[in-house]
């Protein structure tokens, strides 16, 4: 049976700094319900209140329950020890019920515009352990670890997710637009990798945008800030019909969380602003999921 859910991102709730407007959590919580959503990724450090019994109070107010989060950290350094951090989340997730950690491997750097080099061998050999020593902790505790691909971090392009592939048994967070923009094909990787995914962020891309990326004429933020990147779903080139077909043939019962990263400029008024996208996008999954239980 699929499972739906959202992520504060697409409220425009962001790590990187000076992000846009940050909205209360009031505000993206009710909205969220609003739309009927009844499951949420935590967010970043600083949208819930900090004690890991706050945030499961605060979602409970909204009649809301945590499935994950996103959590960036350096893996490939030998010199930075992830657990700690991987540790405090953790506490969250005991907390408020959350069984999905979402690792992506940063370089270190502020934001995702960065200047990335590959890796060393010894680099990779690096971040592999550490993947294993997250994926074993997080076990220990009831929960299911997955790496994140992801634009502007060391595990971003095609070649740096064949490596993970054929390097580690990790599972992958399957996030459609993210493998897009780093030249995957995600239908392929849906059809040829389903045992391999154990959280899916399902977004959809706009393949002009995706190239003024490519192509040095946006930044990735001010693409995703002129709204030129990401796009509800169903409006923009992926094929987000045959993934989640592929999916639910496949077997497939983790969650589909509803991603369209945004950045907002100012507070808009009450029901309009970023709301409206995510509307959009969870009518066109609603639709596509009765389609095929009908």
């Amino acid at each position: 049976m699929a499972r739906i859910a959202t992520a504060p991102i697409s409220w425009g709730i962001s790590e990187v700094p000076d992000w846009g407007f940050q909205f209360a959590p009031e505000r993206v919580l009710g909205e969220m319900r609003a739309l009927g959503h009844t499951a949420t990724e935590l967010g970043p450090d600083g949208f819930l209140p900090p004690a890991p019994a706050a945030k499961a109070s605060e979602l409970a107010r909204f009649g809301i329950t945590a499935v994950g989060s996103f959590v960036p950290v350096v893996l490939h350094d030998v010199a930075s020890d992830p657990l700690p951090r991987i540790e405090r989340e953790l506490d969250d997730y005991a907390a408020t019920g959350a069984d999905v950690l979402i690792v992506a491997a940063v370089t270190g750097q502020d934001g995702y515009d960065v200047q990335r080099e590959a890796l060393t061998d010894a680099e990779w050999e690096t971040l592999f352990r550490n993947l294993d020593a997250i994926r074993e902790r997080a076990a220990l505790r009831g929960v299911t670890a997955a790496i994140h691909p992801h634009v502007g971090t060391v595990v971003e392009t095609a070649d740096d997710v064949e490596r993970v592939i054929a390097g580690s048994s990790a599972l992958f967070c399957f996030d459609t637009g993210h493998l897009m923009i780093g030249g995957v094909d995600p239908v392929a990787f849906a059809r040829d990798h389903a045992s391999r995914i154990a959280h899916t962020h399902l977004k959809d891309v706009s393949l002009d945008g995706m190239q003024r990326v490519k192509a040095g004429d946006l930044t990735y933020f001010d693409a995703i800030a002129a709204d030129r990147l990401y796009r509800p779903l169903g409006q923009g080139d992926v094929d987000v019909r045959a993934i989640v077909a592929s999916l639910v043939d496949a077997g497939y019962t983790g969650w589909f969380v509803l991603e369209q990263d945004k950045v907002v400029a100012m507070e808009p008024a009450e029901g309009e602003g970023p709301i409206e996208d995510a509307r959009a996008s969870v009518e066109y999954l609603r639709a596509l999921l009765a389609e095929r239980e009908g």
